[in-house]
């Protein structure tokens, strides 16, 4: 049952368009999701790299991060990963709001989950796919939790004991298993500038 609330949200005394006009760019929420070791977390933090040298006001947020703070007291029941990803959309609607471009690195494995994101952030939402195969994400496995999980130490391991849905209209898919960084780092600064998140230079 929902509760009626008093509260209202205060009104800005900046707007996010004046935010925008002085960064020179849209605020946008981009997910990169895929299987655990599928490069999420390198190519955020090189685009994240990218944007800060051409002076775009961007950040990363990071499911390991997020789960180590702010989510640190959700496991992976779905009744959990639904509020892991529901807490993300709202920090990450928050960042937008302020003109922010936010890089999402998060596995994100079903389409509902996915689909939470798409509800909150609208338009200013974009996915892309890491779409390493398992078999290239299990032999980096630089955490481990692949043998992990393939001994049962693990459970609900996404990709071994858990589902991952693939993305049925991903904004771009990039083979993080094939391709290098630079290469998926040079087509996304390329897709952002053609989706009109970036201005063309």
């Amino acid at each position: 049952m929902s509760r009626k609330s008093n509260l209202l949200a205060p009104t800005a005394s900046v707007s996010r368009a004046q935010r925008e006009d002085r960064h020179g760019h849209r605020g946008a929420a981009i997910l990169l999701t895929g299987l655990p070791a599928a490069g999420k977390s390198t190519l955020a933090q090189a685009l994240h790299a990218a944007l800060f040298a051409r002076s775009v006001q961007s950040l990363v947020l990071d499911g390991d991060g997020l789960r180590v703070g702010l989510n640190r007291d959700l496991g992976f029941a779905d009744k959990d990963r639904q509020e892991n990803i529901r807490r993300a959309s709202e920090v990450a609607a928050l960042l937008v709001e302020n003109g922010q471009i936010v890089i999402l690195a998060m596995i994100a494995p079903l389409l509902e989950l996915r689909d939470i994101f798409a509800q909150r952030l609208g338009e200013d939402y974009r996915e892309v796919w890491c779409s390493a195969a398992l078999d290239v994400c299990e032999q980096r496995d630089p955490k481990g939790h692949y043998a992990r999980a393939r001994s049962g130490e693990l459970a609900s391991f996404t990709g071994i004991s858990a589902a991952y849905e693939a993305p049925a209209s991903a904004a771009l898919v990039l083979d993080t298993g094939v391709l290098s960084v630079d290469a998926c780092l040079d087509r996304l600064l390329t897709w952002l500038g053609e989706c009109a998140v970036l201005p063309n230079r």
